[in-house]
């Protein structure tokens, strides 16, 4: 992939009751970036008019949004403005100094050498790093990982809550902004989004870093809320991936795995019931009929996972796009 300009690396800030950190984050931004967006998502504090009035960097543009729509909705409107600008990279950094800007190099570079069409920050991958991260927290984002593994299908990402992001522009502009989450459940949802559009996506290693800022996000508190929301996703996809664009041989091995496992537990546990009640041992052949439905079904879930680990995508969206794009212009120069 060529280019006849230097890339255009957006910064979008999300700014709710961060007064006193981001101009911090916006004074460490350095030069690879050429546009900074600051989302002023009807902040109580007027983060937005305290950046205008102190700022005097040139790549500063505040947007304010008239009610308050939550990080996803800041973050959307960001990506909006970027791609009317022409930017060719927008990366996602927090307003309360949480997120270091000088990562910001190392989660552009896959997208602009072809690697990735969107990458996100891993808190987990230095070990030695996790000491700083609360228990609780260390915990619950486990169980986040793992949910969110099965939702989105990029059974090779962890730290789905991490908000540290980049995007390629021409990813972006295909996303359906109205429909992806705007509160806590913003980053988990982009995956799953990013998933139906067949986008690749990189983990970028990084340190976590835990001031005496408060974290909005109670994992605890969000737990339930998100199992029922990964769940919905994990339908969804299944159904996208699975029957609407492609039929496979995993498409019979879920359906089939779960409908015999459904009918040997529920036989099992009637069989067991009747067995309990007349004190009586249940029949070799009824064991049989119970576990046997189970052992199989097991199997044929186990091979539809096996099947949809080996399904993630590898090549790039961004590339096909851009390079489709590229040859119909050709062809229709020549013509």
């Amino acid at each position: 992939m060529t280019s006849n300009h230097s890339p255009r690396i957006a910064v979008v800030i999300p700014a709710y009751r961060v007064r006193n950190q981001i101009m911090s984050v916006i004074e460490n931004i350095g030069d690879l970036v050429t546009h900074i967006y600051v989302i002023d998502d009807c902040c109580p504090d007027n983060s937005g008019a305290f950046v205008t009035s102190e700022c005097q960097d040139p790549r500063v543009q505040v947007i304010r949004l008239p009610k308050n729509v939550g990080v996803g909705g800041a973050v959307m409107a960001g990506y909006q403005a970027a791609i009317q600008d022409g930017v060719d990279v927008m990366v996602k950094v927090d307003g309360d100094g949480q997120m270091d800007p000088r990562y910001i190099a190392n989660f552009v570079e896959p997208i602009l050498a072809g690697e990735a069409d969107y990458t996100k920050g891993n808190r987990f991958f230095n070990l030695d790093s996790l000491e700083q991260m609360p228990k609780a927290r260390l915990i619950g984002n486990a169980a986040l990982s793992f949910m969110s593994k099965l939702s989105s299908g990029y059974w090779d990402l962890f730290d789905p809550t991490n908000g540290y992001t980049a995007i390629h522009s021409e990813v972006a502009r295909h996303l359906p902004m109205k429909k992806i989450s705007h509160r806590y459940f913003f980053e988990s949802d982009m995956l799953f989004r990013l998933n139906t559009l067949r986008a690749v996506v990189l983990d970028i290693p990084m340190d976590a870093k835990y001031g005496d800022e408060v974290s909005n996000l109670k994992i605890g508190k969000v737990v339930g809320e998100f199992l029922v929301k990964h769940a919905r996703n994990f339908v969804k996809r299944v159904f996208y991936n699975y029957y609407l664009r492609d039929l496979s041989i995993a498409s019979l091995e879920l359906p089939l795995g779960v409908a015999m496992l459904a009918f040997g537990f529920i036989f099992g546990g009637i069989e067991w019931m009747r067995s309990f009640q007349a004190h009586a041992p249940a029949s070799a052949g009824t064991v049989m009929l119970a576990g046997l439905p189970v052992i199989v079904g097991l199997q044929f879930v186990l091979a539809f996972l096996a099947y949809d680990i080996a399904s993630v995508p590898r090549r790039p969206l961004h590339r096909r796009r851009i390079g489709r794009s590229a040859t119909e212009s050709s062809t229709g120069g020549e013509q």
